[in-house]
């Protein structure tokens, strides 16, 4: 590290009001910044090139010895580090039992017109991924829940999908709990919000199919073609998907259910068609 961090100690210092206020989603907004909490979140952030632009420590918080090398890397990338007390850190941190690492991050917007999928997909904060198969992706409308979304960047991830597009989106998509629920998956993979209207115009412009789940589909998500070009579609947690989108996707589809429960919940039911699909692209590969 070059100069030592500044120290901060008192609960009342300009910097930790303002780090409790950017919990809420107006201040975020206003200041076009977000949070992230976690060794693992941060780590992720910089290996995508993130511009931290501060990170607030607390040593005796820290749950192992990497922690020193992270906030190095993370100086070296351009970040401003301010040393916190316990107290201090526990004031500010999101997590009940915090890892003594929150840093301050630039939000970003990604557009329909930057996910071309005959180059390059841009991902996050202007990051490129080659792409050269044929698009993957998921398509989720007003999603409700923070956790929720997170898991389901996680399960987007995971499943190879180039993008994710929110449409109509109930959560900030910089909510702490998505940054946390996604473990810095947040960073890697294309996140799009964008009207349902204008995504479908798009898909369509892309001859992109799109399949989307409901409990009152006739067939079963299995029997489907999830092969070529592809959007699976998902719907809210309490209202699953709107008329606008059952009435215009290509093919609806249901999750068998063997027992009393009616549905899933979204982000499992999300993990089942997104790995049906991956299981059927692969071998067809």
């Amino acid at each position: 590290m070059g100069a030592p961090p500044e120290k901060i100690s008192s609960l009342q210092n300009p910097r930790v009001k303002l780090l409790v206020k950017l919990r809420d989603r107006r201040p975020r907004d206003e200041a076009g910044v977000f949070l992230v909490e976690g060794y693992r979140e941060i780590r992720r952030a910089l290996e995508k090139r993130v511009a931290l632009t501060e990170i607030f420590f607390s040593p005796d918080w820290f749950l192992g010895e990497n922690e020193p090398a992270l906030l190095a890397q993370a100086e070296a990338a351009g970040a401003t580090l301010f040393e916190l007390t316990k107290d201090a850190f526990a004031k500010v941190a999101y997590r009940e039992r915090p890892d003594g690492l929150l840093a301050v991050a630039p939000q970003w917007r990604t557009a329909l017109s930057d996910l071309d999928f005959a180059g390059l997909a841009k991902a996050g904060p202007g990051s490129a991924t080659p792409t050269t198969k044929e698009p993957f992706l998921l398509v989720v409308e007003a999603i409700e829940k923070p956790g929720n979304l997170g898991t389901i960047l996680r399960s987007a991830d995971a499943a190879g999908c180039d993008a994710v597009i929110v449409c109509d989106p109930v959560t900030d998509i910089f909510n702490p709990n998505v940054v946390r629920a996604s473990t810095g998956v947040l960073f890697s993979v294309p996140l799009v919000v964008e009207e349902s209207t204008r995504v479908y115009a798009w898909l369509r412009e892309k001859k992109i199919r799109t399949v989307a789940t409901t409990p009152a589909a006739e067939k079963i998500y299995s029997d489907v073609d999830l092969r070529g070009p592809l959007a699976v579609v998902m719907g809210s947690e309490q209202y699953g998907l709107s008329k606008f989108w059952l009435e215009n996707c290509d093919v609806p589809v249901r999750i068998p259910m063997a027992g009393q429960a009616d549905s899933l919940n979204v982000a499992m039911a999300t993990i089942i068609t997104l790995f049906e699909a991956v299981r059927q692209r692969a071998a067809s590969a």
